[in-house]
């Protein structure tokens, strides 16, 4: 009876380590996922922010993206940050730009057949800091790949949200986050 009483304290404190250890991951690999600490932005002296239109300057054009992306960054920027959108050109932070790059190239080969396309987007930006005087000019670019059986109209349809998102995310890192 001794033995047995032992050997249910062991599988209750493995059992009870274990629970421990594993919440743990959860918790800090939650933490630090959507984690926007590294947000740099003086609020004693920044405290409005312009968006203007991302029009989309491509050789193709996307209707959709350029509302969307144009959208998504303004919220970005207002659900993560403390400034205020506004309409007027003396805001502390006037950011406006383009969609410099929206192309498709062959991604991969199988069997001498395409397998895979790429879908190359590119946003050139302008973010100027009025309250300091500086202007930053610079081009974010992703690669989204998706299958050759697909044509360009069924692949936007599947990758819109993640070609919005991601590019949102490398636009707001570069201008408030230092990236």
């Amino acid at each position: 009876m001794k033995g047995e009483w032992n050997t249910k304290r062991r599988k209750l404190l493995l059992f009870s380590c274990l629970v421990i250890v594993i919440s743990g991951m959860f918790i800090f690999s939650s933490c630090g996922v959507y984690s926007f600490k590294d947000v740099s932005v003086d609020y004693t002296k920044m405290k409005t922010v312009k968006v203007g239109f991302l029009e989309n300057k491509a050789r193709y054009i996307n209707p959709q993206l350029s509302p969307r992306l144009t959208d998504n960054v303004k919220q970005k920027i207002n659900n993560f940050t403390k400034l205020t959108l506004v309409n007027s050109d003396d805001a502390s932070y006037v950011i406006t730009g383009y969609v410099s790059r929206y192309d498709v190239s062959l991604a991969a080969i199988s069997n001498n057949q395409s397998a895979a396309n790429r879908l190359t987007v590119a946003v050139t930006i302008t973010s100027v800091n009025t309250v300091d005087n500086k202007t930053d000019n610079f081009t974010v670019s992703k690669d989204f790949d998706f299958s050759a059986q697909l044509s360009l109209q069924q692949a936007e349809i599947q990758l819109q949200t993640d070609i919005i998102n991601q590019m949102t995310d490398l636009i707001f890192n570069h201008i408030f986050s230092n990236w």
